[in-house]
């Protein structure tokens, strides 16, 4: 146990956060050893670990949302890794089995106890996962207010118009970005979904530079953007190199908080 979570905080305190982390699952050793120790899906763990402490100190709704993201996370990881088969150490494919079981379980009982509740994040969770119509309803209600102005909700609201009204999408996607807080994580989501719409418009050279700042947000590049970015240059007659530069300045700006929306 004292193991498991040694390891876990030397993993953490390489993480670059501005809290101690290693200091956190030292006081957390339950939370940062929820699930036996397993070399696959570090990222994921750690991230339902570091919301786990975040429920457990605040509890608030918001710390609600994102472990139930995080534990999503766990999960569609897990799911993979589970199906691999140790021929040697069969114990390994037993331990990964019962870490999906459990974080199922746990994603469960949180959603439960959060039913009730009406934060915007958590209402649209309950929409998007249950199709609780009741919960869109009162979700969308709240469309214009303070409670809406963040990144993640204006997200929310382009989820559910990107069928229904395309030019609102793009205001509510571009706003998403206006109100992207330094130092933040930005969802890869936003820019694919713009890149998305573009390439449905047959704006080629706009569909080009959201997915090419999709491409640079991720940990690492994807080879199947990369050749849709080359299928774009090449069918189109594409300035790449100048739209690469668009594509890198402009995220910049985000990451800057300082992104301001186009006309569209």
């Amino acid at each position: 146990m004292k193991c498991g979570t040694a390891f876990l905080a030397l993993f953490l305190t390489g993480c670059g956060d501005n809290v101690n982390l290693a200091q956190l699952c030292q006081d957390n050793e339950e939370i940062c050893n929820e699930f036996g120790q397993d070399s696959w899906c570090k990222s994921q763990r750690i991230d339902v670990a570091l919301n786990r402490i975040k429920v457990k100190d605040d509890n608030l709704d918001t710390a609600k949302y994102k472990l139930l993201i995080a534990y999503e996370g766990y999960i569609k990881c897990m799911s993979l890794a589970s199906q691999i088969q140790h021929i040697k150490l069969k114990e390994k494919t037993t331990l990964r089995k019962n870490n999906l079981l459990k974080a199922k379980a746990n994603l469960s009982l949180l959603s439960e106890q959060s039913a009730d509740s009406k934060h915007p994040h958590l209402l649209y969770y309950y929409w998007s996962r249950e199709s609780n119509e009741l919960a869109l309803e009162e979700f969308l209600q709240l469309e214009g207010s303070a409670i809406l102005e963040n990144s993640t909700a204006q997200y929310h609201l382009a989820t559910y118009y990107i069928k229904r009204n395309t030019k609102k999408t793009l205001g509510l996607l571009y706003r998403a970005l206006e109100l992207h807080q330094p130092g933040t994580y930005i969802s890869p989501e936003v820019l694919q979904t713009l890149a998305t719409i573009f390439t449905q418009k047959k704006q080629y050279k706009q569909a080009y530079i959201w997915l090419r700042m999709y491409q640079l947000l991720l940990d690492k590049p994807d080879d199947m953007i990369e050749t849709s970015l080359n299928s774009y240059q090449q069918a189109k007659i594409l300035d790449a190199d100048f739209l690469d530069k668009v594509a890198s300045t402009t995220l910049a700006k985000i990451e800057a908080g300082k992104f301001t929306s186009p006309s569209y």
